[in-house]
C-alpha cells in the first residue's frame, strides 16, 4: 500500500502514521513523528526525529554500527593463531603477512610445467616473471582495459599458499581504512569450512548475523542502504560441501528467505541475491572450473603463486626479528635449492622457520637446525593432512598411496602433467587432494582439463614416499627398478643420476623422526628396506657421483651408519661436477667425524659453497679446488680457514682461481703446502702492471698468526710499501720470496726492515724484472742479520738516460742481468749470463 503526506504551509506536528508491513510512505517533510510497521522509506531526504520501532536503525546510526562493525573486526583480525598455538596463543598479522606474487592472467601448458619443473633461484626467476605485480590487492575491482568493473573475482592459489591469510589482510585494512574505502562501505566474510557445520535453514541475513555477530535488522538495513557498496568474500570454496541437487533447484531472490544455506551461498554466487554487490571469492584451483560455472558476471581470474625471493627473505626476517639469526637460518635455507624452491609456499616458509626457532631455543646450531628435506616436507604434508583434508572420502594411506601411484607414473615417463583420467583412474577423488593441482586449457575449440603436483619436489616426494611405504616385496622391486635407471659410471658425465632425488626422499624417510611422524598417519617402513638401502648405498660407492650421495647420507640423518661409511671414505673425486650449496651442507656433516681426508680433488665452486665447506677444509691432506670468481675476502676467509686450525702434519693444497668478465680477486692462484710444523704459502697475481708484485712465497710455523685480510687489502691496493710492511708483523716469518717489475728504493728499504724485524727469518729473495739504480745503491751500503741472507736478481739497463723499465725491453742489448748478495758481511754485485729463454 503505498500514499504520501503532503505538507501544508505551517510546519507538520507529530503526524502519526501507520502501514501494512512492507508499504512504503514518501513525505518530503517528516518531524517528529512515529512510525509503526516493517516499513521501506524512501525520499527521506527532509525526514528528521523518526525512530523504528520494529528494530530498523536510522540513517544516522548505520554509520555509527558500521564503524563499531569495524572495530570489532580490527580486534577479531590483527591477531594470527597458527597450526601448533597453545590456547590464548596468538602472533599479530603483521608480523606474518608478507604480500604474495598474483598473477591475473591464465598461463599456457609450456608456461605451466616451466613453473612446476624449475628449481631454486630459477624458479623464483620464472615466478616473478608470471606476476602482474607483487600487490594487486588493492586493485581487484579496478576496470579492466575495456572499461569494465568485475562484479565477481576469483582468488586461485594452492594449499598453503596463503589464499586466508590474504583474505585476513583484506578485511583488517578495509576496517582500518587503508584498503578499499573509496568502493565499500561493507565487507562480510564467510568461510565455507563454517558453513558446511550449520545445521538449519539460513537466509543470507542470518547467514551473515551467525558469521559477523550483526543482528539481522540491522544487517538488512546495511543491505538495502546501498547495495553497490556492499563486498562478500567466500573464503575456502573448494571446501563447500556443494551436491549436484542445487543446481535443479529454485534459488532465493529475497535476503529474508530461507533456504538451506548451500542454496542461499549458491543464490549469492549467482547474483539471485545482492546482484549489485560484490563478490570475492578464493578457492584452490582444483574446484575453480565449478566455482566459474556458478559464479556471476562479469568475472575476474587471479592467482597467488606464492612468496617471491624477496618474499621469503622478508617473511624470515619478520618472523625471527633477530639480524644474526635471520641471516643464519635464511642462507642456510638459501643453500637447498629444493628447500629454497618450497619456500615460495608461505606454509613451508613457516614449517622451516618454527623448527630453526625450536632447535636454537634448545641451544643447539641454528645451521643444523633443519635436519634434513624430508623431514620438512613430511612436516608439510601432515599439516596439509590435518588441516585441509576434512571429509576425506578414503583414509590417508589410501589416499597417500593413489598419489604415490600418479607421481611414480610421472616420475618414470618424465612428466608432469597428467590427463584428467589418469589421476581419476588412480586417485578417488582429486578434488579433495590439497597436493593436486587442476589447469584447463585451451586445445583446438575445446577445453582440455590436466592435474599436477604443487612442484615436482613433491611428485618426487610421493614417489618415494610410495616405494618405502607399500608391502616389502613391492618396495623391494620398485627400488631395485629405480637404481638401475642409470648411466654407466662415466667421468665426463657430470649429471647426476636421473632418480636421485627420488632417493635422496627415500633415505630421508627412513629417519627414524620422520618415521615417527609418518606412523600417526598409519605409514610404517618396513626393517628390511632400511637394510637394502643401506647395502646399496654402500654398493654405489664404487660409482663417480660423489655430491648427491652425500645429500643421501645427510637426508637419513643416522650417525652411527654415517661413521661406518666415511671409515672408508677418505678420498672425495667429483671429476669436475660441480658442488652445489646443499651438497657443500651435506660434505660438512658426512666428514664431522672424520680426523682426516686423503684427498678432495676437482672441485668447483662459488664463493658460497666455498663458505660453507671452509670448517672442513684443514681436514684434506690433498686439496686440489676451482673456485669460480671469488672476492678477496673471500680467499682471505679460506686462507684462515687453513691456517689457523691446522692439526695436519703435512698438508698440499692449491687453489686456482676461475673468473669471469672482470675478476673480482686481486690473485690467480693460491698454493701451500704443509711439512714439519711449517707452512710454505705461494701467491700468484696477475701481470697487470710492470711495478706490482706478480708473485710471493712465505715460509713460516704453522703456529704463526697472519692478518689475511689485512694482506689481501694490501693484494687489492697493489700497495708494495703496505704489503712489505705487514711482512715485518710476522715476527716468526722465515722465508720470503718476492716476484716483482721493479726493484726501486722503497721495496729495498722495506726488505731490510723485514731482515731487521723478523729474527727468525733465514732468506730473501726478490727476482725483478728490472733493478733500478736507486735500489742498487741502497742495497750496495746494507747489510743483515747474522744467518740471514738477501738475495736481488734482474735486469739492469745501463743506458744513461730513459732506462729500460718494461718487461718488452728486456732482451734488449743496453740490459745486463745481475745478481745482488746482501748478508751480515756487507754485499756483493755481480753479472750474470743473461737466460736464454725470459719468463
Amino acid at each position: 500500500m503505498d500514499f504520501a503526506c503532503k505538507a501544508d504551509a505551517k510546519p507538520i506536528v507529530n503526524i502519526q502514521l501507520s502501514a501494512d508491513t512492507g508499504s512504503h510512505i514518501t513525505a518530503p517533510v517528516l518531524t517528529s513523528n512515529i512510525i509503526t510497521g516493517n516499513v521501506n522509506i524512501i525520499h527521506a531526504s527532509g525526514i528528521t526525529g523518526y525512530h523504528l520501532d520494529s528494530g530498523q536503525i536510522q540513517p544516522s546510526g548505520i554509520n555509527t554500527v558500521i564503524r563499531q562493525y569495524k572495530r570489532l573486526i580490527c580486534r577479531e583480525y590483527q591477531h594470527v593463531t597458527e597450526y601448533n598455538s597453545l590456547p590464548g596463543e596468538h602472533v599479530l598479522l603483521c608480523q606474518r603477512y608478507i604480500e604474495p606474487l598474483i598473477n591475473d592472467k591464465y598461463r599456457d601448458r609450456r608456461e605451466r610445467e616451466e613453473e612446476i619443473s624449475s628449481k631454486g633461484e630459477s624458479f623464483q626467476g620464472v615466478l616473478s616473471s608470471r606476476s602482474s605485480h607483487e600487490s594487486v590487492l588493492n586493485s581487484l575491482f579496478d576496470p579492466d582495459g575495456r572499461g569494465i568493473t568485475p562484479g565477481a573475482v576469483i582468488l586461485q592459489g594452492n594449499s598453503g599458499n596463503g589464499k586466508s591469510f590474504a583474505v585476513q589482510k583484506i578485511m583488517l585494512d578495509w576496517a582500518s581504512g587503508n584498503l578499499y574505502r573509496e568502493h565499500f562501505d561493507i565487507v562480510f566474510h564467510l568461510k565455507c569450512k563454517e558453513i558446511n557445520c550449520i545445521p538449519d535453514r539460513k537466509s543470507l541475513v542470518e547467514l551473515l548475523s551467525w558469521s559477523c555477530g550483526l543482528t539481522s535488522d540491522q544487517i538488512s538495513q546495511m543491505l538495502q542502504e546501498s547495495p553497490e557498496r556492499v563486498m562478500f568474500i567466500i573464503d575456502g570454496f573448494d571446501e563447500f560441501r556443494l551436491t549436484q541437487d542445487v543446481f535443479g533447484m529454485t534459488p532465493p531472490t529475497d535476503p529474508h528467505q530461507r533456504c538451506s544455506p548451500e542454496l542461499t551461498l549458491c543464490a549469492l554466487l549467482k547474483g539471485h541475491v545482492q546482484s549489485q554487490s560484490f563478490l570475492l571469492v578464493t578457492t584452490r584451483s582444483t574446484a575453480a572450473d565449478i566455482l566459474a560455472r556458478l559464479l556471476k558476471t562479469p568475472q575476474r581470474f587471479t592467482e597467488i603463486m606464492g612468496f617471491s625471493e624477496r618474499g621469503v627473505e622478508e617473511y624470515f626476517q619478520k618472523f625471527f626479528q633477530d639480524e644474526e639469526l635471520f641471516r643464519k637460518a635464511y642462507m642456510f635455507v638459501k643453500s637447498n635449492e629444493t628447500l629454497f624452491t618450497a619456500c615460495s609456499i608461505p606454509v613451508i616458509c613457516w614449517i622451516i622457520c618454527t623448527v630453526i626457532r625450536e632447535r636454537f631455543n634448545d641451544g643447539a646450531d641454528v645451521t643444523k637446525g633443519l635436519e634434513t628435506t624430508t623431514s620438512i616436507y613430511v612436516d608439510f604434508v601432515s599439516t596439509l593432512l590435518e588441516h585441509h583434508c576434512q571429509g576425506l572420502s578414503e583414509s590417508v594411506p589410501t589416499l597417500l598411496k593413489s598419489l604415490g601411484q600418479l607421481a611414480e607414473r610421472g616420475v618414470l615417463e618424465q612428466q608432469v602433467m597428467f590427463d584428467a583420467q589418469t589421476v581419476h583412474r588412480l586417485v578417488q577423488d582429486p578434488a579433495c587432494s590439497p597436493f593436486l593441482c587442476k589447469f584447463l586449457f585451451k586445445k583446438r575449440v575445446q577445453q582440455e582439463t590436466m592435474f599436477s603436483f604443487m612442484h615436482l619436489s613433491f611428485q618426487e616426494f610421493f614417489t618415494a614416499l610410495y616405494f618405502v611405504f607399500v608391502d616389502e616385496g613391492q618396495s623391494m622391486k620398485k627400488l631395485t627398478q629405480l637404481s638401475s635407471f642409470r648411466d654407466k659410471p662415466d667421468v665426463y658425465n657430470h649429471d647426476p643420476p636421473r632418480f636421485a632425488d627420488v632417493m635422496k626422499f627415500a633415505f630421508g624417510l627412513l629417519n627414524e623422526d620422520v618415521q615417527c611422524t609418518l606412523s600417526k598417519h598409519g605409514l610404517f617402513v618396513h626393517k628390511n628396506i632400511r637394510a637394502y638401502l643401506k647395502k646399496w648405498f654402500l654398493y654405489e660407492l664404487g660409482y663417480p657421483y660423489v655430491p648427491f650421495m652425500f645429500n643421501y647420507l645427510y637426508e637419513l640423518h643416522e650417525t652411527s651408519f654415517v661413521k661406518e661409511v666415511m671409515q672408508d671414505w677418505d678420498s672425495i673425486r667429483p671429476h669436475g661436477q660441480g658442488f652445489r650449496r646443499a651438497d657443500c651442507w651435506a660434505l660438512v656433516y658426512c666428514t664431522q667425524w672424520r680426523h682426516s681426508i686423503r684427498q678432495i680433488f676437482d672441485f668447483y665452486l662459488g664463493s658460497e659453497e666455498l663458505s660453507i665447506i671452509l670448517p672442513v677444509l684443514h681436514k684434506v691432506e690433498n686439496l686440489r679446488l676451482n673456485v669460480i670468481d671469488p672476492s678477496d675476502s673471500d680467499l682471505a676467509d679460506l686462507m684462515c680457514a687453513l691456517t689457523e686450525r691446522q692439526t695436519l702434519s703435512s698438508q698440499w693444497v692449491d687453489v686456482s682461481i676461475d673468473g669471469y668478465g672482470e675478476k673480482r680477486s686481486s690473485v690467480n692462484s693460491l698454493s701451500m703446502s704443509v711439512s714439519n710444523e711449517l707452512s710454505s704459502i705461494d701467491i700468484e697475481f696477475p701481470n697487470v702492471d710492470d711495478y706490482v708484485v706478480r708473485s710471493l712465497r712465505l715460509t713460516l710455523p704453522c703456529s704463526e698468526p697472519i692478518d689475511w685480510t689485512k694482506l689481501f687489502q694490501t693484494f687489492h691496493n697493489m700497495d708494495l710499501d703496505a704489503l712489505m710492511s705487514a711482512l715485518q708483523s710476522l715476527s716468526k716469518l722465515k722465508k720470503v720470496e718476492l716476484n716483482v717489475g721493479c726493484l726501486h728504493a722503497s721495496l729495498c728499504v722495506g726488505a731490510l726492515s723485514i731482515s731487521q724485524n723478523c729474527p727468525d727469518l733465514t732468506e730473501l729473495r726478490i727476482d725483478a724484472g728490472f733493478v733500478l739504480e736507486e735500489g742498487i745503491r741502497i742495497l750496495q751500503k746494507a747489510h743483515t742479520r747474522p744467518n740471514c741472507t738477501m738475495t736481488f736478481k734482474g735486469c739492469r739497463c745501463n743506458k744513461k738516460s730513459q732506462k729500460c723499465t718494461l718487461d718488452k725491453d728486456r732482451e734488449l742489448c743496453c740490459n745486463q742481468f745481475v745478481m745482488l748478495n746482501v748478508n751480515c758481511r756487507g754485499s756483493s754485485y755481480e753479472t750474470l749470463r743473461r737466460p736464454l729463454f725470459w719468463d
